[in-house]
Order: C-alpha cells, then sequence, then structure tokens
C-alpha cells in the first residue's frame, strides 16, 4: 500500500479514536515523553542556550528517530503500518480532551461556581486563575481553545501528512518540549531558547491553516479575515497571533489584553478590538464547535493534499521514463 493511502487511513482512523476516546488515560505516549525529557533536563540544565540546544536534540531528535525505527518497522505490512499511523495521530491529537476541559470550564461558569472554574483552568492553560473573574476565564478558555486547535490537531496533522508517523511524533514532542521549558521563566530564558524556536518553526505551517479554516469555517469570513489581517502581526507569538485572531473574528469577540502567568502579568494586544465584543460563557461552547469544524477540515485538507502531492509526483516520474521509450522509436 503507498505511504499517502496509509496515511489517508491511519489519520482518519486516528482522529476518530480521539472522537470517540478522547485522550489515553493511563499510559498516555506524550506523558511518558514529558517524564524522560524532565530526566533529561535534570542531567543537562546549566544557564545556556546551548545545553538548551542539547536538550531539544536529545528528546525532539529521539522521539523523531525512534518514529522512524518503528515505521521501518512495519513497512512490509499494510496494515500493520495504517494501525502504527493510527495510533500515532491517535496519540498526538487532542481535540476531544481538549473539548472536555472547556465545557467543564464553562459548565461551571453556568453554574456561578467560580472557584470550579478556577481550580480547573490550569488543566487548560498556565495562566494564574486567582486573579480572573468569570468573563476572564470564558477569555483564556477561547483563546486557548484556538491556541490549542492549533497546536493539538491541525499542527499535527500537517506533520503526518509530511512526514508520516515521524512527523507526528516530532511535532508533539517540539510543542511538548516548549510547554516544559519554552516559556520565559529565569531558569529557562536560555535553557528554554532552541526548545521555544523549534516551536514556532514546526507551528508555522499548522497556523496558517488553522487561521484559514477558521475563516472559512466560523460563519464570518469577512470579519474573521479582517481581525486576521489587522492584529495576527500584533501578537508576541508568531503562531498564536494568527490562530487566535482568525477565531476572534469568526467567533465575533475580542481576545487579547491582560493576562498572568505564575505572579507574571503580560499586556497583550487586543485582538478584534473594533468590532468584537466582551467573551461571555457561551462563547466556550461556540469556540469548541469551531475548534471541531476546523479539525476535520484540516483532516481533509491534509489527506487531500498528501494524495495530490503522490499523484502529481507518480505522474512526473511517469512523464520522465516515458520520454526516453520514445525517443528510442524514433531512432529505429
Amino acid at each position: 500500500m503507498r505511504a499517502d493511502r496509509i496515511f489517508a487511513y491511519g489519520a482518519t482512523a486516528g482522529l476518530i479514536g480521539d472522537l470517540l476516546l478522547g485522550d489515553p488515560r493511563r499510559g498516555h505516549p506524550v506523558a511518558a515523553f514529558g517524564r524522560a525529557a524532565a530526566g533529561v533536563e535534570r542531567r543537562l540544565w546549566r544557564d545556556h542556550r546551548g545545553w538548551g540546544a542539547l536538550h531539544t536534540l536529545i528528546c525532539a531528535g529521539g522521539a523523531a528517530g525512534g518514529a522512524v525505527l518503528l515505521t521501518r518497522a512495519v513497512r512490509h505490512s499494510p496494515a500493520a503500518s495504517v494501525a502504527l499511523t493510527a495510533a500515532a495521530t491517535w496519540s498526538v491529537v487532542g481535540g476531544t480532551s481538549l473539548g472536555r476541559e472547556a465545557r467543564a470550564i464553562g459548565d461551571a461558569l453556568a453554574a456561578g461556581d467560580l472557584g470550579l472554574a478556577r481550580e480547573r483552568l490550569p488543566h487548560l492553560c498556565g495562566r494564574d486563575p486567582h486573579s480572573l473573574d468569570g468573563p476572564q476565564i470564558a477569555r483564556a478558555v477561547v483563546e486557548s481553545v484556538a491556541e490549542n486547535t492549533s497546536d493539538a490537531v491541525v499542527g499535527a496533522l500537517v506533520w503526518g501528512a509530511l512526514a508520516g508517523v515521524p512527523g507526528l511524533a516530532g511535532f508533539r514532542a517540539a510543542n511538548t518540549l516548549d510547554a516544559m521549558v519554552g516559556h520565559r521563566s529565569p531558569r529557562h530564558l536560555r535553557y528554554g531558547w532552541a526548545s521555544a524556536r523549534l516551536d514556532d518553526l514546526a507551528g508555522w505551517p499548522g497556523a496558517r491553516l488553522t487561521a484559514l479554516l477558521a475563516v472559512a469555517a466560523g460563519g464570518r469570513p469577512g470579519g474573521a479575515l479582517r481581525a486576521w489581517r489587522a492584529d495576527a502581526a500584533r501578537h508576541p507569538s508568531p503562531n498564536a497571533g494568527p490562530v487566535e485572531a482568525s477565531f476572534a473574528g469568526a467567533l465575533g469577540v475580542r481576545l487579547g489584553g491582560t493576562l498572568a502567568y505564575g505572579g507574571r502579568v503580560e499586556h497583550r494586544p487586543v485582538l478584534n478590538g473594533k468590532t468584537g465584543r466582551a467573551v461571555e460563557t457561551a462563547d466556550i461552547e461556540r469556540a469548541v464547535r469551531l475548534s471541531r469544524r476546523v479539525g476535520a477540515l484540516a483532516l481533509g485538507v491534509c489527506v487531500a493534499g498528501r494524495l495530490g502531492a503522490a499523484l502529481a509526483a507518480r505522474r512526473i516520474t511517469g512523464r520522465r521514463t516515458a520520454a526516453p521509450r520514445i525517443a528510442g522509436r524514433r531512432s529505429t
């Protein structure tokens, strides 16, 4: 079976598995990778970019390299190759768990249980929940849903289409390392620099596809496109900017503004500030539904792109091999 079909069948099965089952509750490969990466950090940490780059190389390179070995081990069995792709896709995407966590917080806010909403928010993002009121928590949830649609679903599918199982594993490793050491804390400002830059690079295509699909699937294509073009570049993250701006425009809300991470306050630009309204609790459900539509469309785009690229490559190869035969007939 051709590699393009293996990805098409495997990625579709993996995304269905995530839809039905969510993340594995025990023995999650990403959690195991996180524990291994933390162990590497304990042995390598120095307040130096070079040591951080080595940490990134060992962890991300090890994940991608291990996936290469697994792919080669099953390459002679189409069924095993599809099963490996499905398992890898199910392991690295997290759209269903993302939606569940967001909805749990939304339900707590709707019930007036601000304490429960604050308690659950760290499951979704790294913000300090204690200083947030209900609308601020709702805004944080919508922003996290938007960003994680790219990080936890679309970006993984893009790299799966480009590089198969090694692409899936490498992308999730880069994204996990960024969450662990890529933030600007005193400990990780230098050590996490390489992980942060790798995540920016790996996340670039998925973020743009996520923004584009949010424009197409959000019901407000004009507003989403305007917010993307006007505000994305003002965001401090090169990848979160397009995604959050397009979601803000698609949902008709304002995102961004003041937020706090572990006692550190950031004043980010407001996205879709000219036409958007303040985020409400009900917008959490709207954001989750938009995220699901974007994920489904991303699967279709990535599968179609992989199949189309393979077809184009076969046609080019066919023309190249046919040319000498034609020339040979003319010379006789």
